[in-house]
């Protein structure tokens, strides 16, 4: 199992620095956050390549952003986000399709994005309209040899899972941020295994704190500090026969974000060696 976090895409150029970064501080693992499709060129993607071969780097996924607006709240991001919105839907079926076509380039065979708020009310008349979006897009990796990643936050475990059904493709999977059905207010992430831990791939290490109003989302916290409790998250994702990847994730900026990001991995490496018969992390 490895314990990686994340980067942000950017050219070569600079992406070479980022990479030498992951290197110095024993990171061998990430998954790319892609928020700018004019990057996803071919010529971007060789020199991508020749980095991750350089500096030993696997990427475990590759998250695909999409066009448009994007408000993070209960309010405008029912609008803005994902597949969701009708209005802004065929952009970003092409967004994810050229995303995943990129990471096709780089050997990287999943990918990842926010669908956003998945109406939990399966009469909803979007709801329909929403699958067939995800079936698109799904169909397009499936013929890349690649899964589609759901980031779980802005459903309840149920609603994903619905999707799942409706949608019917069997290369659907989950990147589950352990934050983010927190920060939501949807579910606790240990219990949402319970429905829908069969789908995980790979996973965004996070914590948080639950909503304190109906508007905003609750806040991030640095791990071990917020309302994850992560021995029993990992103790469950043993019991599903997880071992695939962790990806530290801390939305912050600054010198305290890598600081952060180091002490959470002292953290998670101490619980997954206890709880995987010593199978250090790394």
């Amino acid at each position: 199992m490895k314990i990686g976090t994340c980067v942000t895409f950017s050219s070569p150029e600079v992406l070479k620095e980022k990479f030498a970064a992951l290197r110095e501080n024993g990171f061998s693992s990430c998954q790319l956050m892609a928020w700018e499709p004019a990057l996803w060129t071919e010529e971007n993607a060789v020199g991508t390549k020749a980095l991750m071969q350089e500096y030993g780097i696997e990427v475990s996924t590759f998250w695909c952003g999409w066009e448009g607006p994007k408000v993070w709240n209960f309010y405008d991001g029912q609008l803005t986000l994902g597949l969701v919105p009708p209005e802004y839907r065929a952009g970003r079926v092409k967004n994810l399709c050229d995303g995943a076509d990129f990471a096709r380039l780089l050997g990287v065979t999943d990918v990842a994005t926010h669908m956003g708020f998945i109406p939990e009310n399966p009469y909803d008349p979007n709801f329909a309209g929403f699958c067939v979006a995800v079936r698109t897009v799904a169909e397009h990796l499936k013929e890349n040899g690649q899964y589609l990643l759901f980031e779980t936050g802005q459903e309840t475990p149920v609603t994903m899972l619905r999707c799942f059904e409706q949608v019917g493709c069997d290369n659907l999977g989950i990147n589950l941020d352990t934050a983010n059905l927190i920060l939501y207010g949807k579910a606790n992430p240990v219990d949402a295994l319970d429905v829908f831990g069969r789908y995980v791939r790979n996973l965004h290490a996070k914590d948080g704190l639950y909503p304190v109003n109906g508007r905003e989302l609750g806040t991030e916290a640095k791990i071990g500090e917020g309302k994850v409790d992560f021995r029993a998250l990992f103790t469950r994702l043993h019991e599903l026969g997880y071992d695939s990847h962790v990806t530290i994730e801390r939305e912050i900026s600054g010198e305290q974000q890598l600081k952060d990001i180091l002490d959470a991995r002292v953290y998670l490496e101490q619980i997954i060696s206890e709880i995987y018969g010593g199978k250090q992390a790394c």
